[in-house]
């Protein structure tokens, strides 16, 4: 769920139904005995009483609620798999601006709510009460009855549950890893990471230049964080750090700036995680998933190796897909979500930083070093307005236009041409050496499908 905080569905009395349906359905598949939830919230102003009334809710249904207040959805994960929990929740809307705000729920696994509960809570919410009016004159007491979150998030019990996350990344995931030579910007987008990684990285001996790491309800992902990469290069050339990395509100991505100011998305972290953990023989059959977004350089500098790219649909549930089912040691996005499965199911931005730094620190080389052997392409994305979304296959001129640049691309070149999800588009990307033949094999195209199936 996501959408403007205050409205359907994110208002009190939406929240307090799904607290209380997915408490409902948790006591049924336990057979009735109380389900424990895990919660925790990034830094938004609306946080803190959209978890008070999920917690009412849950809590109105029989449900033990435990709140770890503001964390990063892969802390939640985390706490979740290892308390274990029968479920954590999430009040965040990752890198949307602070007037956004949203509900991800997680299994004990770490993996995100089955698509089966997920239907079961939206009946409930179209219901409008989970079980008639005795369920509603019950959540309503649980929510007058109920502590504030924001107090929760500052008890002994919020403050152990993050630590119990921060010795995980410590002592776990950094283990015998030093930062002690390095000196390392970190933008934290005003978010869930703003306490958390600047004392992570501390810990294990960085020098730590803070920036967008005050966060006061309205100023998360504000022209900050992985969106908004600039203000991190500026910091890290003038302070001459080794290396610069930016999350997102929510802290399951990262990107960063070598020391040079260059830019390393997902696909060069991809890239360089791919030759660490070949060099230590665990990289799995030499594979690594990726999205269809993923750059062709991706592609091209994973063959120089004789490794392979597995490209699913874009999400970051469709990479994890695929990574248990290929038993796939690593993949991601190009945003810089990237799942190491035997490590964790869910992203985590701090983890991903955590092994970024590891192979600088095992091999004695800068980030621009790591990266070297991976070249960006040139990539345009144009969309066409359409009247209807038939096949492109079943589109004579279409196919026979874009087959034709695809043979012109070859392969060290790719054309995707898919459908939006959402709105009546067609969207051609195309990947070359060249801009200039890029930008003229994608209008070409483009012209063909309007031409075809343009809106009048």
């Amino acid at each position: 769920m996501r959408g403007e905080a205050g409205h359907f569905p994110l208002d009190t009395a939406t929240v307090g139904t799904v607290g209380g349906s997915l408490a409902r359905h948790l006591a049924q598949e336990e057979e009735g005995r109380a389900p424990r939830i895990i919660i925790g919230r990034d830094t938004r102003e609306s946080g803190s009483w959209i978890e008070e009334a999920f917690i009412a809710g849950a809590r109105g249904a029989g449900a033990e609620c435990q709140s770890a207040g503001v964390i990063t959805t892969p802390g939640v994960a985390f706490l979740t798999r290892t308390l274990p929990a029968d479920a954590g929740v999430v009040i965040s809307a990752s890198h949307n601006p602070y007037q956004d705000n949203g509900i991800k729920i997680f299994s004990p696994s770490g993996r995100k709510l089955d698509d089966a509960t997920e239907r079961l809570i939206e009946a409930d919410i179209e219901k409008g009460s989970t079980q008639g009016g005795e369920a509603d004159g019950q959540q309503a007491d649980a929510l007058e009855r109920s502590e504030p979150a924001a107090e929760e998030g500052g008890s002994e019990e919020s403050a152990a549950l993050r630590q119990r996350y921060m010795d995980y990344l410590a002592e776990e995931v950094g283990a015998s890893l030093s930062l002690e030579k390095l000196s390392i910007v970190v933008d934290c987008a005003n978010g869930a990471a703003s306490a958390l990684a600047p004392a992570l990285f501390e810990r294990l001996g960085a020098r730590v230049i803070l920036i967008n790491c005050a966060p006061d309800g309205r100023n998360i992902n504000l022209d900050c964080g992985s969106l908004h990469i600039d203000g991190l290069r500026r910091e890290v050339l003038a302070h001459k750090a080794d290396i610069g990395v930016a999350f997102d509100g929510d802290a399951d991505r990262a990107l960063f700036i070598d020391a040079q100011g260059e830019f390393v998305d997902g696909d060069a972290t991809l890239w360089i995680m791919a030759q660490y953990l070949a060099s230590r023989g665990e990289l799995k059959d030499g594979l690594v998933v990726a999205t269809v977004m993923s750059n062709i350089g991706l592609e091209i500098a994973l063959r120089s190796r004789g490794w392979q790219l597995q490209r699913t649909d874009v999400g970051d549930k469709y990479v994890l897909e695929e990574l248990l089912r290929t038993g796939a040691s690593v993949g991601g996005e190009q945003s810089g979500h990237i799942i190491f499965p035997r490590q964790s199911l869910a992203g985590d931005g701090m983890v991903t930083a955590l092994g970024l730094l590891r192979a600088i620190y095992d091999t004695g080389l800068g980030l621009s070093d790591l990266a070297s052997g991976f070249k960006r392409y040139p990539q345009v994305l144009v969309n066409v307005r359409v009247r209807e979304k038939r096949p492109f296959e079943e589109v004579a001129e279409i196919a026979r236009a874009a087959e034709e640049i695809r043979a012109q691309l070859g392969e060290r070149g790719r054309l995707l041409l898919r459908y939006s999800g959402t709105e009546p588009l067609a969207r051609v990307m195309i990947e070359g050496e060249q801009q200039e033949s890029v930008d003229g094999y994608a209008n070409s195209l483009a012209a063909v499908i309007k031409e075809s199936l343009g809106a009048t």
